[in-house]
């Protein structure tokens, strides 16, 4: 486990989130090969990320921000990256996944705003132990020059936030009642198996999921509480970063992590190729929990204190406004539930 409270000699006699000093790639591994694991850290979140980043560049789509690489390098903006930036390619190979993926009949439910209390319970499980693969891998390969760049657990990390989610859905008990379809299994026992054998490529499936997370969580989160009735934030929890106060600044630091992590030309092209089975893992889960929608008696998926509703966005809404349809379109194809996909 990664000591993630050291403090920074950047800000003497402070404590703060965990991240990691601008030295990623290779030096930051070199440095952790020597025996000097104490992580770095800045206050960076709690100050909008950092001085040094832009602070107007504000666009439409999530993924076109102007990125602060390491302090040695030069300041990039989105039209001066270059086809070697490895966010640039995983988005160009994942392009026809990621159409696919938004098309699945569980996505097209969540363009529509239309999606029942037991899809969004069902989804909580497989996020749940997907999660809990993710994390606990990332965790233990938290030192590896290509995953110490991009390690964020206390920004980022949501397991215990999906459990929280459980627990007021399926009561204190909730972990006797966890059901994942087989596809689930499969993510998961594909990430247990990089973790140990291949940990660059844990590069790739945090990416696709933590960005996608952070894109449209909180849109998501406003129209689930609102359309399921649910007080406050209770079953929302997974929707919320405490620790981001800028998504859109903190995804720009993440991109610029990531794009510093030096790989060789074997290791880049088999994170390509692991983000593209990132996108047809989580495809396979769709389709799979969709299938269990459809074969399952309803009184077992829908055992729940909470009155079952439809989370549905009133259609005259819908209707009347096209910027609004246009803004849900984006949310939803970027980031439905945090099921992996990504923000380009």
């Amino acid at each position: 486990m990664c000591d993630s409270t050291a403090l920074s000699p950047m800000v003497p006699n402070e404590k703060s989130s965990c991240f990691h000093s601008a030295t990623g790639g290779r030096r930051l591994g070199e440095k952790y090969k020597r025996g000097e694991s104490r992580l770095l850290h800045c206050t960076a979140i709690q100050r909008g990320v950092s001085e040094s980043l832009p602070s107007q560049r504000e666009l439409t789509e999530p993924y076109w921000f102007t990125m602060e690489t390491e302090k040695e390098n030069t300041t990039q903006t989105a039209e001066e990256m270059t086809d070697r930036d490895l966010s640039e390619q995983i988005k160009r190979v994942t392009k026809e996944s990621h159409i696919r993926a938004e098309n699945t009949e569980l996505m097209l439910s969540f363009q529509k705003g239309q999606v029942t209390l037991p899809q969004f319970k069902l989804l909580l499980c497989s996020l749940y132990e997907v999660y809990k693969a993710l994390e606990e891998e990332m965790d233990r390969n938290c030192h590896h020059p290509s995953v110490a760049p991009i390690y964020f657990p206390a920004e980022l990390a949501r397991l215990e936030a999906v459990e929280k989610d459980l627990a007021y859905f399926y009561g204190p008990d909730w972990r006797e009642k966890v059901v994942v379809p087989a596809a689930t299994k499969r993510y998961c026992h594909r990430l247990r198996q990089i973790g140990k054998e291949n940990p660059e490529f844990l590069v790739a499936h945090a990416y696709t999921r933590y960005l996608g997370d952070l894109s449209g969580g909180q849109v998501l989160g406003r129209i689930a509480q609102k359309s399921m009735g649910l007080r406050s934030s209770e079953g929302l929890s997974f929707f919320a970063f405490p620790g981001v106060s800028s998504p859109n600044r903190f995804k720009q630091l993440y991109r610029s992590r990531m794009n510093s992590v030096e790989l060789t030309e074997e290791e880049r092209n088999g994170v390509l190729e692991e983000a593209v089975r990132a996108f047809e893992l989580n495809i396979q889960v769709f389709e799979d929990l969709q299938k269990m929608l459809l074969s399952a008696p309803k009184n077992k998926l829908q055992t729940s204190s909470t009155p079952v509703k439809m989370l549905q966005i009133p259609g005259a809404i819908i209707q009347s406004s096209p910027l609004f349809r246009a803004l849900l379109g984006l949310f939803v194809a970027v980031a439905t539930v945090g099921i992996g996909i990504y923000a380009f």
